[in-house]
């Protein structure tokens, strides 16, 4: 067994290659294989969101804190609120961040196929992420 305290990983900022805005993430287990599953807080602050990605075996986002928004390909934007969960399916293409207003947490949870849990797409645009074609 292995306990990990909290505040025991440092916080790490969300890569502009894959973010836009302010977006912290907060490492929480990545256990060697044969375990696949990973999890993170990642708080996004207000207008800031995720690039367009998929998951190889899909997502679970439990929103801890906030009200974000989350978007799959070819759907409407959706409004997510704590206490609210989202599964994404392996290879659906989607987004999720805050709000142009109010913050957003959640808890990411992903498997690792052949040792990857996402794969990176083009950055959301402002039309995008504002719900204009």
């Amino acid at each position: 067994m292995k306990l990990m305290r909290a505040g025991s990983q440092p916080s790490q900022k969300g890569p502009e290659e894959f973010f836009t805005g302010t977006v912290r993430i907060d490492p929480l287990n990545s256990p060697p294989e044969p375990a696949r599953a990973t999890s993170a807080y990642v708080t996004f602050e207000p207008g800031a969101r995720s690039a367009w990605h998929t998951h190889p075996l899909g997502q679970t986002l439990i929103v801890t804190a906030g009200c974000g928004w989350t978007q799959c390909e070819g759907e409407p934007i959706v409004e997510i609120r704590t206490g609210d969960v989202v599964w994404c399916p392996p290879g659906h293409k989607h987004w999720h961040g805050a709000t142009p207003t109010t913050a957003m947490t959640h808890l990411a949870i992903t498997e690792a196929l052949d040792g990857k849990n996402v794969v990176w797409l083009e950055k959301v645009t402002d039309d995008q992420y504002q719900g204009r074609p």
